[in-house]
């Protein structure tokens, strides 16, 4: 019915990825097969189920406008979405909802170092999507003044080639991005030493944990890099420059998002704080997934690095296990919150950038 281009159009994905998702919620749920209902006639088809998720993921559309093409109610058109998120999650959520492993930490490392940031994993930052059907009782709490209506909260760790690998979504919106990040997994695994190490030089110093850059109101510690507010010398200009255009990848990542799936960019009017969790996840998974499928990995442009390949990627500290000392959770987490190591590493990136960009 559709050429490949107003496919990927209309369902935001092209063709083979769609009929992968088909077949594969196919052999999750009976929900998804074709079935003989209680009067004896042939049930909805897969196609069509997934197709009216589907639309509305990539519409925001309501229920019962699929009525006139998919032949479905508006009960059953939600009851698809609904299934359609869960059987996304379990399915793909452990492929593309997951930390980085080794060697995608070794690719992302590669291509901090050739942006002039040796040791970047990422940008970070938060999502606020309003809940329009947010109950009364909950209001207080998903309410903050800045944006007048209830939100909940979307924090997201992206690379260059606009790839999530970190969603941590449910908070309510009342709370700032501190907050948000006290109560995410995002270091978990580096807490207990299951995340791949990382080493890397810059300006003659070598350290041992990769960084996220962020906005100004993360705190001061040795796995953030935030810009200088109010620069006034060249070298602090340069710097904010390079650190503010780098730190777009997540609000990028943010509007592809947003674009995609339009029904991220409208009020939820799911009335169950689980339904909003499920599609919101979901749509990160997709996005995941075509991100992977139509190839935007990013080509590693001009290396600003004097010395390349500074930056390396190594196992994880400790075997996956139940037996954690918690003195080595202790001082892992020092390490994290270091504000010393915080300031020091700042320090060297801007004589880093500045001296890379003069020698230019």
């Amino acid at each position: 019915m559709y050429t490949d281009e107003m496919f990927r159009r209309r369902f935001r994905m092209r063709r083979p990825l769609f009929l992968r998702i088909v077949n594969a919620l196919t052999e999750w749920d009976p929900y998804f097969t074709d079935r003989i209902d209680a009067t004896n006639r042939q049930g909805l088809t897969p196609l069509q189920k997934c197709t009216a998720a589907i639309r509305m993921l990539a519409y925001g559309t309501s229920a019962d406008q699929l009525d006139e093409v998919l032949m479905m109610a508006a009960s059953t058109t939600l009851e698809c979405l609904d299934k359609f998120a869960q059987g996304v999650i379990e399915k793909f959520g452990g492929e593309y909802l997951r930390p980085p492993r080794c060697d995608e930490v070794e690719h992302l490392l590669q291509v901090g170092e050739s942006r002039g940031f040796p040791g970047m994993l990422g940008s970070i930052d938060c999502m606020h999507w309003p809940w329009e059907k947010c109950p009364t009782a909950w209001r207080g709490q998903f309410t903050r003044g800045d944006h007048g209506v209830p939100t909940m909260i979307l924090e997201a760790v992206a690379s260059q080639d606009l790839r999530i690998w970190h969603a941590y979504f449910g908070t309510a919106g009342s709370n700032n991005d501190i907050n948000v990040l006290n109560k995410s997994h995002l270091f978990i695994q580096e807490l207990k030493g299951e995340a791949p190490r990382v080493q890397f030089t810059v300006n003659g110093r070598q350290y041992n944990k990769g960084y996220y850059l962020a906005d100004g109101i993360y705190p001061e510690w040795a796995v953030f890099v935030k810009t200088i507010a109010l620069p006034q010398t060249e070298k602090h200009k340069l710097f904010a420059q390079h650190q503010e255009g780098a730190r777009k990848d997540v609000e990028r990542a943010f509007g592809v998002l947003q674009a995609r799936f339009n029904i991220v960019r409208r009020p939820a009017r799911f009335w169950k704080r689980a339904s909003v969790n499920k599609v919101m996840e979901a749509c990160v998974i997709l996005h995941n997934m075509i991100v992977e499928d139509e190839g935007e990995m990013i080509n590693i442009p001009l290396d600003l690095n004097d010395n390349p390949g500074t930056s390396f990627a190594l196992p994880p500290e400790v075997n996956c296990g139940p037996n954690i000392c918690f003195a080595d959770v202790l001082q892992r987490n020092s390490a994290i919150r270091a504000r010393p190591t915080h300031k020091q590493l700042k320090e060297d990136l801007v004589e880093h950038i500045w001296r890379t960009m003069r020698d230019e």
